[in-house]
């Protein structure tokens, strides 16, 4: 019967770890956003960023990602990290290796499923999240 105190100790442990682990909020994001996307996403996501005078096509405008309501969570993470920019007009976009790097988060894409995330990019995806007009 010694096992249960050491049982209880492991799923308190495990569960401590859990809660140290928690989703990035969109100031956190809003920081990475200024020092990366906003010279040509513009200050406030509409396109118009100082870099942006003369791109053809322009950066996009990204308040407008969601559609119907849905923030499409997996497409904005493959795009920031380079992974999928199939179709994309300015295609030209960097990738952001930083962004790849530090500790993972669990982020539901939209399946329900969590998928380890580094922080910086899942910070950046719920500051787009957060400026989604309508």
């Amino acid at each position: 019967m010694q096992t249960r105190p050491l049982i209880l100790v492991a799923v308190l442990g495990l569960a401590a770890c859990v809660q140290a682990v928690s989703m990035p909020d969109a100031s956190e994001g809003a920081a990475i956003y200024a020092g990366n996307c906003a010279q040509c996403h513009g200050p406030a996501g509409k396109g118009d960023g100082p870099w942006a005078t003369g791109m053809v096509p322009p950066p996009a405008d990204l308040t407008q990602l969601s559609e119907d309501g849905v923030f499409p969570r997996r497409r904005v993470l493959s795009v920031i990290d380079g992974y999928d920019r199939t179709g994309l007009p300015g295609q030209e976009m960097p990738e952001f290796g930083l962004l790849l790097e530090g500790e993972t988060v669990p982020v539901d894409v939209g399946d329900g499923v969590l998928t380890p995330t580094p922080r910086p990019l899942a910070a950046l995806m719920a500051y787009l999240e957060s400026i989604q007009d309508g």
